[in-house]
């Protein structure tokens, strides 16, 4: 994946995949208003787009690989892929108690654990998800796909995001390796 595609996914990341939402609060103020708003944009808008980058661009082309080591780590694809799926499920629930507490200005002490739980949840589920993808997953593309696939899988990024990759001159290949890194 091209460098621009990964900074993309690092702004979207920081503009909602880690905020602290104020759970131990009876009514939300303006401020954490903003900060639940920005978290509820960032499920229902940003982690989408990430899930497709990797099961329509990624993941299809490490199946398609007859390089051994891709054919061996395919169970771990298909575990990441059933986290998308618990994610989605968590993204829903989290969409739900965010819109009420938007609306109503807060929520029962029952919907704030219900939030809470779920939200740690994901976080649990992302941090081993993320830790299968930059250890294994992403170095794996690196060393399997060559450049023109690895390109392609870039330019698909970048499509789903409006990113014209063509305008761009200066652009160089690179792969990431660790989240905000790469080589």
């Amino acid at each position: 994946a091209s460098t621009l595609v990964a900074e993309q996914e690092q702004n979207e990341e920081n503009e909602g995949g880690g905020v602290h939402l104020p759970i131990d609060c009876d009514e939300i103020t303006a401020e954490q208003r903003q900060t639940l708003e920005a978290a509820l944009r960032y499920f229902r808008e940003a982690a989408p787009r990430h899930t497709r980058d990797e099961e329509e661009s990624l993941f299809p082309k490490l199946r398609d690989s007859e390089d051994a080591r891709a054919r061996a780590a395919l169970a771990a694809v298909d575990s990441l892929e059933a986290d998308h799926d618990k994610a989605d499920d968590g993204h829903a629930e989290v969409d739900r108690l965010g819109r009420k507490w938007l609306a109503d200005r807060k929520l029962s002490r029952g919907d704030r654990n219900m939030l809470f739980t779920t939200l740690t949840s994901l976080r649990n589920l992302y941090g081993q998800h993320i830790a299968i993808e930059d250890t294994q997953i992403f170095p794996l593309a690196r060393q399997v796909l060559d450049a023109a696939i690895i390109r392609s899988v870039g330019r698909e990024m970048a499509e789903m995001r409006g990113i014209d990759m063509d305008a761009i001159t200066d652009l160089k290949l690179r792969c990431p390796t660790k989240r905000g890194r790469t080589d």
